[in-house]
């Protein structure tokens, strides 16, 4: 059973991205499961520290923008998602040239707070990044 309460279009949520941050780290939803959303983002120049590895900021960004959508989707249409918490535990290192692969999953849906917890893993499947995001519900 699924848990979106909007009707769901991984086009429309992708149209909603362009011209923000989200858009211009492109950051790509791949799909929209029964209880999880998938994103993939590129490891390109406007990703990486001096290093060339992913940028730990750029990994909880992903990790808020498929969380906050996530959340929103699951809301009636007169309410909103406030991110009020987000950690990100950087489990292994992610080379300037390889693409991630970002899985979204709810560990709480409250009234008025939601926990999201999303898993962004490496081409060789490894994960890379474990997060966990905290919205408030308003409206």
């Amino acid at each position: 059973m699924s848990i979106w309460k909007r009707p769901v279009s991984v086009e429309e949520i992708q149209s909603r991205m362009e011209g923000c941050l989200p858009g211009l780290l492109g950051i790509r939803v791949l799909e929209v499961g029964p209880d999880f959303l998938r994103a993939a983002m590129p490891v390109d120049e406007r990703h990486v520290q001096p290093w060339r590895m992913l940028h730990g900021g750029a990994s909880v960004v992903l990790a808020e923008t498929v969380g906050s959508t996530a959340c929103l989707l699951t809301l009636e249409e007169h309410q909103r998602p406030v991110g009020l918490e987000i950690n990100a535990n950087h489990c292994a290192a992610v080379p300037q040239g390889q693409s991630v692969t970002a899985e979204c999953r709810p560990l709480h849906l409250g009234r008025s707070t939601q926990v999201w917890q999303t898993e962004i893993r490496r081409e060789d499947g490894k994960l890379a990044c474990v997060s966990r995001l905290t919205c408030a519900v308003l409206g």
